[in-house]
């Protein structure tokens, strides 16, 4: 759901308590609409505030989400960090039921003049924003700039006064009972209630509306003709305004909706009865963690897919072309399994050659290769002679023969090369930042897949690090997350004493337990395969044998790809995917 204006004003309750009185010490751009913000206060030390404008994802909240910012940052980044490095937050202010978070700042201008600015967050939909102006609201700039062409009814453009948001719906909070109960008495009869409440309502999400419906008739469906009753109206009155004064006072909790197959699927800032069952109600320590659990993970690996598309529809081109391939390699090889009748029917010929004559279709001989013997007809071409017809059936018997020995090798070797493919498909759905998908198209640009790009001065980029892990029992474990860092990660950083983990028979990550000469536990072997299930291609869910050995007795493949290797002497353990104790062990 978007953040609505009742769950954002127990958010912004939050936020005063953390942030009145902190002073920004960074400003980062890390996505065209995300602003992250260092902040610094006494009581709560360094934190990062992450302000985001997403079309679908619009939040402000604090983050513990790692970003990776831009090589040159953005002129919006540029101008907040003149404007704002060194500010002190002063006020957080929400105007009633907007959706719009206003940070009032006092900074020092080019004399050293303490002057007044405001930070303003709109988180509409598509119409999201993020606003700097004066003190006198006066627009200095904004992360989308608004004309007269997007928009007649509000321009943002730097220069023009920043005007709020026209509301054309009620404002829940100024109303009283009795014109609550008169709303509803001239509202249509068949609507739907919590619709109509959504649409006469300003900041009521259609989950919290149709919360207050349930709660008022038992039901989420119930019309407004239902509440054509004084005592019905009365019911509603007291759920609306319950639900509203959990909202403005200190009793907001936040709470996550999770489905059936463990993913959130919904939030709030209240107990939620409407599901009964059918979704779990998981408490958070602050809203700040809920939106970061909520947003975040999910948001990043959007944002991820959209840029690796590109590089996935060249790889997946390339695995279609290769299996397209296979196929007909197969068929072919298939058709080299009758060369063993084609020879004897050369050999039935040549001991028959006194037998026929020039000119004949066909001939039929006695089959001395039959168990059970009797005679065979032979096609014979009439324009050849008895010799020529038994070499022609030698000569095709030698070139399925040849066909056998090449189809074979090529039917491994592009085996392989779809083992391959499929392992760096597996990569890019797994890829975290942007150095991982710069890291992976030059894997393909060394593989062929890829043209380099021609640039003027070719920039050496610093490998990037495996993700780290470290188990209860204290062994660190490194996960590899593409092909390249497998490579790098088993042959070159790993120790011979080391232990090598990886999904049996199926792409993913190479896992190694660095044992620093210590035995390790089963606990930590647990983890760990774990861990490689989890990077793996069968991270959806179910059992997954995973394979380790010592280090030692891994091979890399001859001629094989980056990340293939061949090993012994190995052990086998069954786990499950588990994506909560990988977060767990991670170290940030």
């Amino acid at each position: 759901m978007p953040l609505d204006a009742l769950c954002l004003s127990a958010l912004a309750r939050e936020l005063r308590e953390a942030l009145i009185g902190a002073k920004i010490d960074k400003v980062q751009q890390p996505e065209r609409d995300t602003i992250l913000l260092t902040v610094r206060s006494r009581q709560e030390g360094s934190k990062r505030l992450l302000l985001s404008a997403g079309t679908g994802d619009a939040r402000c909240h604090f983050t513990e989400a790692a970003f990776e910012n831009p090589a040159s940052p953005p002129m919006f980044c540029m101008l907040l960090r003149k404007h704002l490095v060194g500010a002190r937050i002063q006020e957080i202010t929400q105007p009633p039921c907007e959706r719009l978070l206003d940070f009032r700042l006092e900074s020092s201008d080019a004399l050293g003049d303490n002057v007044e600015k405001h930070l303003i967050v709109e988180m509409m939909g598509r119409y999201s924003n993020i606003i700097l102006t004066d003190g006198a609201h006066y627009i200095l700039d904004c992360l989308s700039r608004v004309d007269m062409l997007m928009s007649e009814k509000r321009q943002l453009l730097p220069g023009l006064v920043y005007r709020l948001p026209p509301q054309t719906k009620r404002i829940p909070m100024e109303l009283t009972g009795e014109e609550l109960s008169a709303l509803l008495q001239n509202a249509p009869q068949d609507r739907p209630a919590d619709k109509w409440l959504t649409e006469t309502m300003a900041g009521i999400s259609p989950l919290v509306a149709r919360e207050i419906v349930f709660l008022s008739s038992g039901d989420t469906d119930t019309p407004v003709a239902h509440f054509c009753s004084q005592g019905a109206r009365e019911v509603l009155t007291q759920a609306f305004f319950g639900v509203l004064e959990k909202a403005t006072t200190g009793d907001a909790a936040p709470v996550m909706l999770i489905d059936g197959s463990g993913k959130p699927r919904d939030f709030t800032f209240m107990p939620i009865r409407q599901y009964g069952g059918a979704m779990e109600a998981q408490g958070m320590e602050n809203f700040s963690q809920l939106l970061d659990r909520f947003y975040t993970r999910r948001a990043q690996a959007e944002r991820m897919r959209l840029r690796a598309s590109t590089l996935t529809k060249t790889v997946k081109n390339a695995h279609d072309r290769i299996a397209r391939k296979l196929s007909a390699q197969r068929m072919e090889l298939a058709k080299t399994e009758k060369r063993e009748r084609i020879r004897q029917l050369g050999d039935l010929l040549t001991a028959n050659f006194h037998r026929i004559e020039k000119g004949l279709s066909s001939v039929r001989v006695e089959d001395f290769y039959a168990e059970e013997g009797g005679e065979t007809e032979i096609p014979l071409d009439p324009m050849k002679t008895p010799q020529q017809n038994a070499a022609k059936y030698y000569k095709e018997y030698t070139k399925l023969k040849n066909a056998e020995i090449m189809l074979t090798e090529q039917i491994v070797l592009g085996e392989q090369e779809l083992e391959y493919l499929k392992s760096v498909l597996e990569a890019l759905q797994r890829a975290e930042a942007e150095s991982d998908l710069v890291e992976i198209r030059e894997e393909l640009v060394q593989t062929g897949y890829l043209r380099p790009q021609k640039s003027g001065q070719k920039v050496k980029r610093p490998e990037s690090a495996p993700m780290r892990f470290q188990s209860d029992e204290g062994f660190l474990i490194t996960v590899g997350r593409n092909n390249m860092q497998n490579e790098r990660l088993t042959h070159k950083m790993a120790m011979k004493s080391d232990i090598w983990l990886h999904a049996q028979k199926i792409p993913g990550s190479h896992v190694i337990i660095a044992t620093g000469g210590r035995e390790v536990g089963e606990e930590t072997i647990y983890q760990a395969a774990v861990l490689a299930a989890t990077f793996s291609q069968a991270r959806g869910g179910g059992k997954v044998a995973v394979d380790y050995a010592p280090v030692r007795n891994v091979r890399k493949m001859p001629g094989g790809r980056p990340g293939m290797v061949t090993y012994t002497n190995f052990k086998t353990c069954i786990v499950e995917p588990d994506e909560a104790l990988a977060e767990r062990l991670r170290i940030k």
